[in-house]
């Protein structure tokens, strides 16, 4: 396996590091390479994104993927946006799970109002909200199948009251639910988040457009204890990505306190596409056993920093690996 880690900017290598250090417990043996990219790499060398990177991105069979800095300068182009259309990386996964709920809400990753169609005139500023047939057949498919794996039902978040590209979006989501045989309500997106948030045991897998799947995820991150505790995945015919849900944030970066947590995660999620489903839910266990013991960052009221959660989910995924290979 290609391994390609990108750890980007702001806290994104300071997260990004431990992460591979869980991913080499489980597979050493892998061929792990790491590129630069995104902000600090066009203040140094003029490109975010260069060709090589490029080429090394398209030919790795896993990307793990830090945060990365988006500067307001009109001569900088979003590198999260480029490689999701470059690899068509149409589906992304955010996994939202507490004691009570099991939420996956599939976004749409390649259209919408980030599709990249943005110009700018002398009195206006217009950015082009692009809704395909076959961007949102696929997107809905794949939602719908994965509701079918889970407790089939699909839930649609749209705007389809204001919007006909919605409407669009909607029908087409209706269709394919409907083909996959799995049970289906449709929700205008601000009473959504707004429910998702109040009631979270309601809903198994939602379905919507790019900025309404990313404005949703980002808040139900709060039933999680926040944004520094979310993985997500990016997921395409030919490739597959892993990042945290969150930023660069840097305002804290290099001050040792981001919380690793959703970069290590994001491993549980990667484990699960190469179908290593016991090994996922090994790591998932030892998070959730060290947070218990209390060991956590501030953001989620703690006083241990970066390194410190880091080694101690670590040392916890080490010693549970090897009680069950005892037990084996």
């Amino acid at each position: 396996m290609k391994v390609v880690v990108a750890p980007g900017d702001g806290i994104g290598p300071e997260v990004i590091a431990p992460a591979v250090d869980v991913l080499k417990i489980f597979h050493p043996e892998w061929d792990y390479k790491q590129v630069h990219l995104g902000y600090e790499c066009w203040k140094r060398t003029g490109d975010p994104l260069s060709p090589a990177t490029r080429t090394t991105l398209k030919e790795a069979d896993l990307i793990l993927f830090g945060a990365i800095t988006t500067p307001p300068d009109p001569e900088y182009h979003s590198v999260v946006l480029t490689i999701r259309k470059e690899l068509d990386l149409y589906a992304n996964l955010r996994p939202v799970v507490g004691k009570n709920f099991d939420i996956l809400i599939v976004r749409e990753n390649t259209e919408g109002l980030y599709s990249g169609i943005e110009w700018q005139e002398k009195d206006r500023a217009c950015t082009l909200r692009l809704v395909t047939e076959s961007g949102s057949r696929r997107i809905a498919r794949f939602a719908s199948s994965c509701a079918r794996r889970r407790r089939r039902h699909l839930t649609i978040g749209n705007k389809a009251n204001i919007m006909k590209s919605d409407a669009f979006f909607l029908q087409i989501c209706l269709e394919e639910a409907e083909k996959a045989g799995v049970s289906v309500d449709k929700k205008y997106i601000d009473a959504l988040v707004l429910d998702v948030l109040q009631h979270p045991d309601r809903y198994d897998v939602i379905v919507t457009t790019n900025i309404f799947g990313d404005i949703l995820s980002d808040a139900a991150a709060f039933l999680e204890g926040g944004l520094g505790m979310l993985p997500s995945a990016n997921i395409g015919k030919g490739h597959a990505l892993f990042e945290p849900v969150h930023g660069s944030a840097p305002d804290i970066a290099g001050k040792g306190v981001a919380n690793p947590i959703a970069a290590i995660r994001c491993i549980s999620l990667l484990l699960k596409y190469v179908q290593e489903r016991d090994q996922a839910k090994l790591v998932e266990a030892a998070i959730q056993k060290v947070m218990a013991a209390g060991v956590k960052t501030p953001d989620i009221g703690g006083k241990a920093g970066t390194k410190e959660v880091a080694e101690e989910v670590i040392k916890e995924i080490i010693r549970m690996r090897s009680v069950l290979q005892v037990d084996l």
